[in-house]
């Protein structure tokens, strides 16, 4: 399953057990994808959220910059149980998805946020932003602001947690990734230096808790065994590409990555390549193993993959906004007929004013 998401992200997509999640602009909506009989459509609009502060002041106090409502990042908690967002008028919103959806509060932060993330005990929100701090929300308290818990020097640009919430991660503008304990954030355990642009995503292998992935500006996917700061495993993703890459001279950075425990896939998208790649982790030698590469015809937004190995494809395509894959005998086959696809799809075709913006 894929972890958080990162800031300025556009339309983006999210799977959690049977829930599926999409969103655009200042909405999102959200079914149980897996239950194609239901009309259970949940939908939310940030504009919604309440009226902003007092002459729009942030929780520092400082004069808001005009925003939109857009959403920045969205997560869900391990279990379904909560989902929470972030937007561009700087509000946290917290939901409960159980027995129904719920909203528990809409709380103010300090700047906006580039990615956030749900502890595994379910009981706090991590959220980074633009100024290089992370602050935590209680979700058992959904009213109480937040508390700063670590800062960089540089932009934050994806936070993750280890599987067991004892480790927090945090990965910035200027190639570093921090290692910290979550009990104690000012006691940093190691950095993970290589990356020779930006890293743009990290995400902490659930399966192997000790290994962690990050992707760059610099074209490469890594493998780190994070609490040491050891580089395992680069792949250039350069010479997966080499026509787009002579073609513009451009170097591009991974904008999604999402992984399954079932069969080690890591599934990633590239700003502006019409493709996605697909990797598959190999515990006993420790590689990262390019296997297979699927072709869009539009832009892809998100992916995500499902627990039994499916990979879902958010696209810039109207009468095909989600396209389903599966593997067969080593290959990754596009699937039609599945009902949870085609009710998914209609409920984004039906709601497709709310990628306007987004293209």
């Amino acid at each position: 399953m894929e972890a958080a998401a990162a800031g300025c992200r556009g339309p983006g997509l999210a799977l959690c057990g049977a829930l599926m999640a999409a969103s655009g602009g200042s909405r999102f909506l959200v079914a149980r994808y897996q239950e194609p009989s239901v009309d259970d459509l949940f939908m939310y609009d940030c504009i919604t959220a309440g009226k902003k502060s007092q002459e729009d002041r942030g929780q520092d106090g400082q004069p808001a910059v005009k925003a939109s409502d857009d959403i920045l990042a969205f997560a869900f908690s391990s279990s379904g149980g909560y989902f929470a967002l972030t937007d561009d008028n700087k509000r946290l919103v917290l939901f409960r998805t159980k027995p129904c959806w719920e909203c528990l509060s809409v709380r103010p932060v300090v700047r906006r946020c580039t990615s956030l993330i749900i502890t595994a005990a379910e009981d706090k929100i991590l959220v980074a932003d633009k100024s290089g701090d992370v602050y935590s929300y209680s979700i058992t308290e959904p009213q109480k602001a937040g508390k700063i818990e670590l800062g960089h020097l540089s932009l934050l640009l994806d936070v993750a947690l280890s599987p067991d919430d004892q480790y927090i991660l945090t990965a910035d503008r200027d190639e570093k990734i921090r290692v910290s304990l979550t009990r104690a954030p000012y006691n940093i355990i190691s950095f993970c230096l290589g990356h020779r642009e930006f890293v743009s995503r990290i995400f902490v292998i659930p399966n192997y808790p000790d290994l962690m992935l990050s992707a760059s500006g610099d074209c490469t996917l890594r493998l780190w065994e994070y609490k040491s700061g050891k580089e395992v495993h680069c792949c250039h993703l350069n010479s997966l590409n080499k026509t787009e890459a002579t073609k513009n001279d451009k170097k591009y950075a991974v904008s999604r990555i999402a992984y399954c425990c079932q069969g080690n896939y890591i599934a990633i998208l590239c700003d502006c390549i019409p493709t996605v790649y697909i990797f598959q982790f190999d515990a006993a030698t420790q590689q990262l193993n390019y296997r297979h590469q699927i072709s869009l015809k539009y832009k892809g937004w998100d992916v995500a993959f499902e627990e039994t190995g499916g990979l879902w494809i958010l696209q810039e395509d109207k009468e095909a906004s989600l396209l389903l894959y599966r593997p067969v005998d080593g290959h990754w086959q596009p699937v039609a007929d599945d009902k949870g696809l085609m009710k998914m799809s209609k409920y984004l075709q039906d709601n497709w004013t709310m990628f306007k913006d987004s293209w």
